[in-house]
């Protein structure tokens, strides 16, 4: 069969890529075409266009680039066309993704969503456009099932999450060789991940910094986005003994003490591998007082929305300081909150379920 994917985030990208795999072992002969980016290529068919195009984060920053977007709409959807797929598998990115199921409809093109748009969270409305246009929607989130049915009357499959399969995937390092690699020494790490867009990194990373000589007895390390280069992150370090790895974010997250993590699925990430975690998260003032008109739930984090209660602490814009990351940080080094956080770790897993999400997921889609 021919498969049309579309990821627009460097998170899309593995998840597609996983997908993909999964679609192989059981269609041998699938054929891909996709926006995507460097780990969907890796496993075959045809990049359109990479997702590096097509992120836009914050209100201004949409505005500043909306011909930009809507030209890569309209480019999506003659493309489609041009290929002609049997179905169309949406990953997340709904901004972009929800026009396209509505095109796919129109053309008589199945479509498959993959990782639903948080409407539990903000832009409830949308529930009209995914009643309408989305033939099957499969969902990361165990919540996401009983929200759906109870609330719209919208069945969804839950395929358990992907993040499992790509943990499990992951090869154990060498502890030793990969200090050595990286001139890490021999310090406990505190793993530092900053987001992947740019506006997120120049915002978040600067404030996690001013902690550094409060933890003199840590090794910071900056956990690299495969998006962007060694050289963007350079300004930031200055002469300080903050190290940078990039793209190995797990390698990291597998030796790390604690981590400061920006709200997303780094989050959820960070928690599965066991790392106690203050989750930071800071944008504009306008999108950030936007969005708090706009959100309706009651946490921020992954990690605290599936649990539905505080397990990791959450520090938002104004509460997201120095002197609350100095307090926070030293309650999950050592002590009670560590080890509180890390039972409830093992809750949460089990909430989740365990691996397989992507093999279940590609065999609903080839029996719808």
């Amino acid at each position: 069969m021919k498969y049309y994917l579309i990821a627009g985030e460097a998170s899309g990208d593995l998840h597609g890529a996983n997908l993909m795999k999964a679609l192989l072992e059981k269609d041998p002969n699938a054929e891909f075409r996709f926006f995507g980016g460097d780990l969907m290529q890796q496993v075959g068919g045809t990049l359109v266009k990479h997702y590096k195009e097509l992120a836009f984060m914050g209100l201004l920053e949409v505005l500043k680039n909306i011909r930009s977007i809507f030209k890569n709409i309209s480019f999506c959807k003659k493309d489609m066309l041009g290929f002609q797929p049997d179905m169309v598998i949406l990953i997340d990115y709904p901004g972009f993704n929800l026009r396209i199921a509505e095109f796919a409809k129109q053309n008589n093109i199945k479509v498959h969503y993959y990782i639903s748009p948080k409407i539990w969270a903000w832009k409830e409305n949308r529930i009209h456009k995914i009643k309408k246009n989305v033939d099957h929607m499969h969902v990361i989130f165990p919540f996401e099932v009983d929200y759906f049915k109870n609330k719209h009357n919208y069945e969804v499959n839950y395929v358990g999450n992907p993040l499992f399969d790509e943990i499990a995937q992951k090869a154990p390092i060498d502890e030793t060789e990969f200090r050595k690699e990286h001139h890490l020494g021999t310090k406990p790490i505190i793993a530092l991940l900053p987001g992947s867009r740019t506006q997120e990194i120049t915002k978040i990373l600067s404030v996690m910094l001013t902690v550094v000589d409060v933890f003199k007895e840590y090794q910071f390390v900056i956990a690299g986005a495969p998006s962007k280069e060694e050289s963007f992150y350079t300004p930031f370090i200055g002469n300080s003994d903050v190290k940078f790895i990039g793209n190995k974010t797990y390698d990291l997250l597998s030796i790390s003490t604690a981590a400061l993590v920006t709200s997303g699925t780094a989050t959820l990430e960070t928690a599965l591998f066991k790392v106690p975690q203050v989750v930071c998260y800071k944008t504009s003032g306008l999108t950030y007082f936007i969005g708090n008109l706009l959100v309706k739930i009651e946490f921020f984090s992954l990690v605290n929305l599936v649990m539905q209660r505080e397990v990791v602490t959450e520090l938002l814009q104004h509460t997201f300081t120095k002197e609350t990351l100095i307090s926070e940080l030293n309650s999950i080094l050592s002590g009670e909150g560590r080890e509180i956080m890390l039972s409830d770790y093992e809750e949460l897993q089990k909430k989740l379920g365990g691996v397989g999400a992507s093999k279940k997921l590609a065999e609903c889609i080839l029996n719808a």
